[in-house]
């Protein structure tokens, strides 16, 4: 059994950092893979359940992130210490949302987990950190 916690999550001002942490208890054994996602608002407010993919990492350390992030966020995972890191750079009001690490044992492509439908392949969630970008 896995277990995610979130943390890090809050309020910041457009183009301004934050950093997110995923604590990761259990045992991811030998083949894994990490990943980001976020729920939005406006999602939300329609009742649309998709998690969008925001970023993935596995055990060999390939990454891959969505459209939407890539070249403003990060994502880590520091192994010794178990813990999945996010860095978000230059955010801006679309990027408020919820954000939820996940994980998936087995080998799964980084990129595959982020597809439209990848979310409903992860094993393990953590309960989300809300994110708040005002303009």
């Amino acid at each position: 059994q896995v277990q995610l916690m979130e943390s890090g999550g809050g309020s910041a001002q457009a183009g301004e950092s934050l950093k997110l942490s995923c604590g990761i208890s259990g045992n991811l054994y030998r083949d894994y893979t990490l990943a980001w996602f976020r729920h939005g608002p406006a999602e939300r407010r329609v009742g649309v359940a998709r998690r969008e993919g925001v970023a993935a990492i596995d055990n060999d350390g390939t990454t891959a992130y969505g459209n939407s992030v890539k070249g403003r966020f990060t994502i880590s995972h520091d192994v010794a210490k178990n813990i999945l890191l996010l860095e978000m750079t230059n955010l801006q009001p679309n990027d408020t949302a919820i954000y939820y690490c996940a994980a998936v044992l087995g080998t799964v492509p980084p990129a595959g987990s982020l597809t439209p439908n990848g979310a409903s392949g992860m094993d393990y969630w953590g309960k989300g950190t809300l994110v708040t970008i005002s303009s």
